[in-house]
């Protein structure tokens, strides 16, 4: 098993969410428009990146779209040598494999390295200990090895044009290991003061 830090933040929020959406497997319809602004942006960012002729694909921007798309490209983080776009990474902390899809790598060629995470939305209320945040570094930590002078993550709030940069020397990987071991005991009881606005509260 390898656990998303979505699958983590789940569980932290409700135990019995978390079981019914990873080990029942209960879904529910979903409202793909409201995710149909940010798909567009980290489409449009990956081929960026890569080195794509993207020019036909802006055409189908909206305003809004463009001026969001605008602001990342004149993003100083954005602007960095890329590492990989993308980037699917796994790794171990304790017993337990985590990992997820960064949204891109960029260095400054210094030995200095910068997980970015494109935000068309909010960004996490508290992102220093968002588990994002946490699994993220700890990921591209563990693919680096000893290959990096310094690694930060960089939320890019894309409504606001704002960057929140967190320190790898932050980073405390041991709440992910709690979270893991708490899922672990196969212990989902419901947390109630999650309830008002839980999409699961008519089916627990």
């Amino acid at each position: 098993m390898i656990y998303s830090a979505n699958m983590l933040k789940t569980y932290k929020s409700c135990p019995l969410k978390y079981k019914l959406k990873y080990v029942d497997k209960f879904s529910l319809p979903q409202k793909f428009e409201i995710f149909e602004k940010g798909k567009k942006i980290h489409a449009l960012a990956y081929y960026y990146l890569k080195g794509d002729d993207i020019s036909r694909m802006e055409t189908a921007l909206t305003s809004e779209e463009c001026a969001i798309w605008s602001r990342l490209k004149e993003n100083e983080f954005f602007n960095m040598k890329t590492y990989r776009a993308e980037f699917e990474l796994n790794c171990k902390i304790g017993d337990f494999w985590v990992g997820g899809r960064l949204d891109a790598v960029v260095t400054d060629g210094d030995g200095n390295y910068y997980i970015l995470d494109y935000k068309t939305g909010r960004i996490p209320p508290d992102p220093e200990n968002d588990l994002q945040t946490l699994v993220y570094l700890a990921a591209l930590a563990a693919h680096l090895g000893d290959g990096f002078k310094s690694l930060k993550f960089v939320y890019i709030d894309l409504k606001n044009n704002k960057n929140h940069v967190i320190d790898y020397s932050l980073a405390h990987p041991e709440i992910i290991e709690h979270i893991c071991r708490q899922i672990e005991s196969g212990k989902f009881e419901r947390a109630n003061a999650s309830c008002e606005n839980c999409e699961y509260k008519s089916y627990c």
